[in-house]
């Protein structure tokens, strides 16, 4: 609760607080269905489809890490932010004004991605707001909280949208009114270049050096690692509305409370998660994070259509609690004093991931089905968490 006290009394903290209750609400809208929407409404192909999560991924971690490094050299954190909130707003209008193959891939391929950098630039706010690590730990998880308890709240609503037959296009209509939020909210409440509290200072480096110190082969071990770890969680969001819209049992209503349920279950978690921070080493964390987190993937396509689905919400929860949590503080701590590239490594991160969970989707489908992919993606978390394990061993 000190957490939360001094989010909200700090005006930059509280601004970033409220761009995650509109960026949670955001997600929820659109990715939860952009695999339904994508195959079953747009009617492109499985592996057509994997193929835009990889230029997504592209995109994503393009913008994110060149706008990161920006950032780092220059500040224009704002106008950084701005050009993201007004990507996702253009985005989604061409999904409600024209919705189509095109649409879709320039939308869900290009414009979100970019938009997605939005979230490493909160919390590079966030992080010089805050550059004490005592507090930065609780403070962060305040802020992830947020994320998750307004996915919650608009998975709900979806829920009782889609039972009421509210057409799935709909997603659309309230992701842009988060989105146009997200506009107003930075245009008019992020500090401006020169006026902060706190020194922004700037990294002295060009693009190549930026890039060299992003790819020493220990962050880019840890970064792969990590990608692997994470790759169950893109996994996730891809099979959760496919495998329901397959069950003859659930409908797209089941989809919003089962991923609603998640989200509700990681606030009190991340709540609780700094405590254990100042005990554990991120690193096993992140690794019993994963593991436990491999269970809901495996139990998804088996115990959809039975009661037990539901209980496969908490250990999500516990176990996604880690993956969603941890990483940045996790790269802030390697890239010490650059902010905006330690956000940008959550984009390539994302890179890996999605490379390595359209992977596991197009071999998975090949091979066998729904639970093909999840056995795969389940392999590739432990692995990963059992790597950090490894080279982590001798950090404290």
């Amino acid at each position: 609760m000190s957490a939360l006290a001094l989010i909200f009394r700090q005006p930059a903290l509280r601004l970033i607080f409220l761009a995650l209750l509109l960026l949670g609400a955001h997600n929820a809208s659109v990715y939860p269905y952009q695999s339904l929407i994508a195959i079953e409404r747009i009617g492109l192909s499985e592996p057509a489809f994997a193929l835009v999560l990889v230029l997504a991924s592209i995109t994503a971690v393009s913008a994110s890490v060149l706008l990161g490094i920006l950032g780092d050299q220059r500040g224009h954190r704002r106008r950084i932010a701005l050009l993201a909130t007004l990507s996702s707003l253009i985005g989604l209008l061409l999904m409600l004004m024209f919705p189509g193959k095109l649409s879709l891939i320039l939308c869900h391929g290009i414009l979100l991605p970019i938009a997605s950098s939005l979230y490493g630039q909160l919390f590079a706010l966030a992080r010089l707001v805050t550059p004490d690590s005592l507090t930065r730990d609780p403070v962060q998880a305040g802020l992830r909280s947020a994320m998750s308890l307004s996915f919650l709240a608009m998975l709900v609503f979806w829920t009782f949208g889609f039972s009421a037959q509210i057409d799935v296009m709909a997603i659309y209509v309230s992701a842009g009114m988060a989105s146009f939020g997200l506009v107003v909210l930075i245009y008019f409440s992020w500090p401006r270049d020169g006026a902060t509290e706190w020194a922004d200072q700037r990294s002295g480096l060009n693009f190549r050096q930026a890039f060299k110190e992003i790819a020493h082969p220990s962050i880019l071990l840890r970064l792969l690692l990590l990608g692997a770890i994470s790759a169950s969680g893109i996994l996730y969001m891809v099979l959760v509305s496919l495998v329901f819209d397959a069950s003859a049992v659930r409908d797209a209503s089941d989809v919003a409370l089962y991923v609603g349920l998640v989200a509700g279950w990681e606030v009190p978690c991340l709540l609780l998660l700094p405590r254990l921070v100042s005990r554990v080493r991120r690193a096993t964390l992140l690794a019993v994070g994963s593991a436990v987190y491999t269970l809901h993937l495996l139990a998804m396509p088996i115990l959809a259509d039975t009661p037990w689905i539901w209980a496969m919400t908490l250990v999500a929860g516990i176990g996604g609690t880690a993956l969603i949590s941890l990483p940045i503080s996790y790269y802030q701590d390697l890239m010490h004093n650059r902010p905006g590239t330690a956000g940008a490594m959550l984009a390539l991160q994302k890179l890996v991931s999605d490379v390595l969970g359209a992977a596991a989707f197009a071999i998975g489908m090949t091979m066998g089905g729904y639970e093909t992919v999840a056995i795969l993606g389940s392999v590739l978390a432990v692995l990963g968490g059992a790597g950090l394990l490894w080279v982590d061993r001798r950090h404290t």
